[in-house]
């Protein structure tokens, strides 16, 4: 399947199938937790995969080298509240120095228009990179949401990290935000009439901590 620039699909093997172990219904809350955070990981590697590099002089046991390094400051991760937050161990084991935001966002269930009731971010974000963290991207109204505020804050190089998509929402995105670069497991066949993906998991937020 050919995806579109902005999209990048990670199909690794492992995170296909602790993908498919989430989205069986009887999987419990604790495991729903643990899997996020494994694929989480699993899918920073590819987030993270073109960040410069510079060098630096150290010695080894055995003698001096010019060792690589990251360049620049340090990256900032952005949850969108409250199922970002599932995402946010998995990526900080990779990046334990990463600042870390928050933007807290609500779906009104009429118009499925993203509703801002919250909002944290680092400074300085004109100098990092930035990756939003959400398990789900439906209709993408949060989503550009979110990526409008963190580019209001200065943002220029954003990344959005999900664990699911829909063919509707990869495309919202890419109209709103052509420059910011998408990263999923997997794209799923379409939305319902109440705006969830299809075949989906669920609700991701409900799964990750246990309500309803």
């Amino acid at each position: 399947m050919t995806h579109p620039p902005h999209l990048t699909v990670v199909d690794h093997p492992l995170v296909q199938h602790k993908l498919t172990l989430m989205r069986e219904k009887d999987t419990s809350t604790a495991s729903f937790r643990r899997l996020l955070r494994e694929i989480s990981l699993l899918l920073g590697y590819e987030v993270f995969r073109d960040l410069p590099l510079t060098t630096r002089r150290i010695e080894t046991p055995l003698q001096p080298m010019d060792a690589p390094t990251l360049e620049g400051k340090k990256l900032t991760l952005v949850s969108i509240l409250r199922a970002g937050n599932g995402m946010l161990d998995g990526v900080l084991e990779l990046a334990p120095s990463a600042r870390v935001g928050f933007v807290g966002l609500y779906r009104d269930h009429d118009t499925l228009e993203a509703i801002e009731y919250y909002c944290k971010l680092p400074s300085d974000l004109e100098e990092r990179t930035v990756v939003l963290l959400d398990p789900m991207l439906a209709t993408a109204n949060s989503a550009v949401a979110a990526v409008d505020r963190v580019k209001q804050a200065g943002a220029r190089d954003i990344r959005f990290m999900c664990l699911l998509a829909a063919p509707e929402g990869v495309a919202r995105m890419g109209e709103a935000h052509p420059d910011v670069r998408v990263f999923t497991a997997v794209v799923d066949d379409r939305l319902n009439e109440k705006g969830y993906i299809t075949p989906g998991l669920g609700d991701a937020g409900d799964r990750l901590f246990g309500t309803k």
